[in-house]
């Protein structure tokens, strides 16, 4: 875990992270939110759609913008204020996900950063791009 303070932190300050999708995750996804719609519970239903799999759910990628800051940039010094996300593209089971966050500008007066994230898959295609800000600890 990076514990970055806002003092050690300035525009370009890059973090990354990678992950790959499971079953269980998405499993647990639904245990939490309940979301049962079929594009992500039901193969054929997705295949009718013309999807190679169930489609990962939106926000289950989305929810990994919260260890990029919660643990990497800026780390355990971090509570998240806003996050924006916008989906380029489908994500599925077994895609490798990289989670990129770089820091676009660091506002001392209130103790604050914001962030540029992106998430790609294993070929490179950008799945998941927006912003986010946080509070980090002087």
């Amino acid at each position: 875990m990076n514990s970055y303070t806002l003092a050690q932190l300035a525009p370009g300050t890059t973090e990354s992270f990678t992950v790959t999708v499971t079953t269980e995750m998405m499993e647990h996804f639904y245990a939490i939110t309940g979301d049962a719609s079929p594009i992500h519970m039901d193969e054929a239903y997705a295949a009718q759609r013309g999807y190679p799999g169930r489609v990962v759910y939106g926000m289950l990628g989305a929810s990994l913008v919260s260890t990029l800051a919660g643990v990497y940039l800026p780390g355990e010094h971090c509570l998240l204020h806003e996050v924006d996300a916008r989906f380029a593209k489908p994500v599925f089971i077994g895609d490798t996900l990289t989670v990129t966050g770089k820091v676009a500008e660091v506002n001392d007066t209130f103790g604050e950063i914001t962030v540029k994230y992106s998430i790609t898959n294993q070929n490179g295609q950008k799945v998941t791009r927006g912003l986010y800000k946080a509070g980090v600890a002087k």
